[in-house]
Formats: structure tokens, sequence, C-alpha cells
């Protein structure tokens, strides 16, 4: 049997999911090369449906068939729709549904919901990462899926940002799980 010299051990990247929607602003795409750049850095191989990876079938199953290459999952859920005046329930017709304003709001794509729903039925470790003013419903609200999730300024320093305690205990509390996910895919299936 062969066994791959440390060097060609150290080169093995793990395979994780980068969920988040076509950057529409410079400090978007900026956010999203430096999380690359620290993904990789750290031994992890980021790989996004229609940036590293491209797929014939329909996107869900081609988004399924890239998770179940995945050990874990990131979602990034920027802002990409502004609402500047608006309303939830509007024209509702019962006293218990109350109409509420959406003046202001700014909401991201639809995959930033799927893709972390579909991580989550596969058992694989999620980490969703929230631009501040983006509205917390569906997969982005708090406690959904039992976990916490982190808001970033793409506007405020990266540097901070990438090198601040939060991010430090979420990115190493994640990392550790893709990592045991990794172990585990190893293991042959148990009976009991």
């Amino acid at each position: 049997m062969n066994v791959p010299s440390s060097g060609a051990r150290s080169r093995f990247k793990a395979s994780v999911f980068l969920s988040y929607p076509k950057p529409c602003m410079l400090e978007q795409e900026l956010f999203i090369d430096r999380l690359c750049d620290y993904l990789d850095g750290r031994g992890l191989a980021p790989r996004t449906l229609g940036v590293t990876d491209y797929d014939m079938d329909a996107p869900l199953k081609a988004i399924r068939r890239l998770l179940l290459e995945s050990n874990g999952l990131i979602t990034v859920a920027f802002r990409r729709t502004y609402i500047a005046s608006g309303a939830e329930n509007h024209l509702a017709s019962s006293s218990a549904v109350m109409t509420r304003p959406l003046d202001g709001t700014w909401l991201t794509s639809p995959w930033a919901h799927i893709e972390p729903a579909m991580a989550y039925q596969l058992g694989l470790p999620i980490l969703i990462m929230r631009e501040n003013g983006v509205r917390a419903d569906g997969m982005l609200e708090a406690g959904v899926a039992g976990f916490y999730m982190p808001s970033f300024d793409p506007m405020e320093s990266l540097d901070e940002y990438f090198t601040s305690a939060e991010w430090n205990d979420l990115i190493w509390k994640w990392e550790t799980r893709v990592r045991s996910v990794m172990d585990r895919k190893g293991n042959p299936p148990q009976l009991y």
C-alpha cells in the first residue's frame, strides 16, 4: 500500500459547500474573496455551483450532488432585494393576521434558504452568515436550525472581522464539526 508523503497529505483539501448569491457590490466580492482565502488557508476547499462546479441537471439535483460530496456548508446571505415601501400580509382578512410594514427591508436570495435547508436534512454542519440589514426569516431566523448566526458588514474592515473573537470561535466550532464529518464518512455503516 502506498502511503502519501506528509507533503501530499497536506495538499488534500476538505470539500465544503459555499453558498452565496452573486455579489452585486465590490465589498461583497471582497468579502467572498477573503472568506475563500481563509477557508483555503485552513485546508478547506470551498465549492460553489456555477463558480467552481458546473452541472447540466436541474439546480436542486446539482446542489444535492454537490452537498453529498461536501463535509459542511457556509451560506453568506448578502443583500439582494430592497423593499423601499411594502407590507407583509397586505390586505389580510383575518384579525389574527396583522399587516406589518416592510419599508426599508433587505431580502437575500431564496437559495440562502434552500441550500442550508438541504444541508440540514443531510446532517451537514452549517454556518449561515447574514449581511447586516437582511431580513431574518426562514432559515435566517435565529434558532430555526439550532445554531448561532453571525451578521457582518462588508463595508467595515475585513481584517477586523476575520480576526475577531466571534469569527474565530464560530469558524473553529464549525470547522471541528466539518472535520468530524470527514472522519465519520470513512467509517463502515453500523447496524446497531
